[in-house]
């Protein structure tokens, strides 16, 4: 059959733009608009405008849609649903790529993306820098080997420990005289440093192996210690915490990393952390510092609630306490810390003394030569007013439970582990 016009619906007996042309035209005796100059109407879809060669091509658009409906003998309405579909089925494949591309950048960020754990990321950038010529390869061979042995024992391998800070700090408060008028202190703490092998992604296990150390050296935690003498690796740690979920600690969490920790990157915090001390028999608490207490977004609660922890049975006169009161693991959204103190200024402000993995070795050597000036204690001191994420948990240890109060803690935390502060 002819073409049908798409004005007056007759069978176009020539072709079907020549016959729009003849019979229908452009000029449509659009009005004059007052200045002289002429408007043009398109007899299709209303839209006007001055100049008549912009109009015929516009036309011509019309003409080729409707063409191209015609040939394919789809209507007017069947075209614009099958327009509609396709937009929604564009739409809909976009939307399912962003939420895989999330999906990934998550499973990235948080160390489960199968790309291999603290083995496959230290001999990466080992090769890297061997590439770069910045490491000979006889050196490579060499961290190579001593990596696999300390894996093989599950011990850290020391090469991003700093020892002594703590007796530093006492040396140094002893003679300040300016500023602080009462130092709490927790008792040999070594500072861990992140390596290649968990740089990015490993603070949570590096501020484990700080409370560890000091741990390891109070007689209290001595019978629940007897089988760890030496730091873990980080793959050790990641086996005790999968061991933590085995006994039934924290199921939800367990499920979270799919009951899988070695072997992957992946990120810890207050939980793992928890249930990895109270699998030990460590008695500890998990305290949620979920909303700001302060102007300005800041946490003085939780500056208070320190200080009540490490000055409870310290509270004699002396200026420096070094306390046996193990450190205390800090968590916020995407980083963890390690408190190893808090000042009393004479200005009756507080100031938190924490060990960041993320601060490497060789700032930390500079604590041990401490100047008298205390220029290098800008590593550790946070005032209330530079803590200020939203969210802040603790996990505190306060000494050793029984078998029967370690399971009572085990059947609680697959329910709730968390203490709120209001």
């Amino acid at each position: 059959g002819l073409p049908e016009c798409p004005f007056c619906g007759e069978a176009a007996e020539r072709e079907l733009e020549a016959h729009v042309r003849a019979r229908h035209g452009f000029l449509l005796g659009a009005p004059d608009t007052g200045d002289g100059e002429q408007l043009y109407e398109c007899p299709m879809c209303s839209l006007t405008c001055t100049d008549i060669q912009i109009l015929e091509e516009h036309v011509d658009l019309h003409l080729e849609e409707h063409s191209f409906s015609e040939g394919g003998n789809i209507r007017d309405l069947e075209l614009a649903q099958w327009l509609q579909t396709e937009e929604d089925k564009r739409q809909r494949s976009e939307e399912e790529k962003r939420e895989r591309e999330e999906f990934k950048k998550l499973q990235r960020q948080y160390g489960l993306d199968n790309s291999g754990g603290y083995k496959q990321q230290f001999l990466k950038n080992m090769e890297r820098e061997v590439d770069r010529g910045r490491m000979q390869p006889f050196e490579y061979h060499k961290r190579k080997a001593d990596m696999m042995e300390c894996l093989a024992f599950g011990i850290d391998d020391g090469k991003t420990k700093t020892s002594g800070v703590i007796e530093a700090l006492c040396k140094y408060y002893q003679n300040e005289n300016k500023d602080v008028r009462h130092v709490w202190l927790s008792a040999g703490v070594d500072h861990f440093h992140s390596s290649l092998g968990d740089r990015g992604w490993g603070c949570g296990y590096r501020n484990f192996q700080m409370l560890l150390s000091s741990l390891l050296q109070n007689s209290l935690y001595n019978d629940c210690l007897r089988d760890t003498t030496l730091i873990p690796s980080i793959p050790k740690i990641q086996s005790l915490i999968e061991d933590a979920w085995k006994e039934g600690f924290d199921p939800h969490g367990a499920s979270h990393f799919n009951n899988r920790l070695h072997g992957t990157k992946a990120w810890i915090g207050a939980c793992e952390i928890y249930s990895l001390l109270t699998s030990l028999r460590i008695k500890c608490q998990i305290i949620d510092f979920h909303k700001p207490t302060g102007p300005t977004g800041t946490h003085p609660r939780l500056f208070e609630w320190v200080l009540r922890y490490y000055s409870t049975d310290n509270e004699g006169g002396v200026k420096v306490a070094c306390t046996s009161k193990p450190p205390i693991y800090l968590q916020h959204q995407g980083h963890s810390r390690t408190v190893v103190g808090i000042e009393e200024r004479k200005n009756k402000t507080l100031c938190l003394l924490l060990f960041d993995p993320g601060c490497p070795s060789q700032e930390m050597q500079k604590l041990l030569k401490q100047n008298s000036d205390g220029t290098s204690l800008k590593l550790l001191r946070k005032f209330v007013g530079s803590l200020k994420e939203k969210q802040y948990q603790i996990v505190a240890i306060d000494g050793v439970l029984s078998l029967e109060e370690k399971a009572a803690r085990c059947h609680a935390s697959q329910v709730l582990t968390s203490e709120k502060i209001p």
